[in-house]
């Protein structure tokens, strides 16, 4: 995002824009979330705590594999399958934009045939 804020103190800038969902997620070592592609819906995936392994697939593409520590944020455009295994006990907070809260949480996803994790 462009909108930053420079002074003598330090710097503001933003970096996500306008958002539909702030959700925050907790899994467990081990544990696998996701295997699912969003037909609609940006997700960013921000590491609070914890070690998260995302395992990502375009249409037509070779899986990509990478290990997310606190601090971090992957992003799951519209089309790419996802699937996330905790490698440690993981906190995240995942902002989207499209139908992906409330009611909607489950509109957008389409559950993979063949699981990527």
């Amino acid at each position: 995002m462009a909108d930053r804020y420079e002074d003598a103190r330090g710097v503001i800038q933003d970096i996500l824009g306008p958002v539909d969902a702030v959700t925050r997620i907790s899994t467990r070592q081990g544990c696998v979330r996701g295997n699912h592609i969003h037909h609609q819906t940006v997700q960013w995936t921000f590491v609070l705590s914890g070690k998260l392994l995302i395992k990502t697939q375009a249409p037509g593409g070779p899986p990509q594999i990478h290990i997310y520590l606190p601090g971090e944020m992957a992003c799951e455009q519209p089309g790419i399958a996802h699937a996330w295994r905790a490698l440690e006990d993981t906190e995240v907070l995942v902002f989207t934009r499209g139908p992906r809260s409330g009611e909607n949480y489950a509109s957008d996803t389409e559950r993979l045939a063949v699981r990527l994790l």
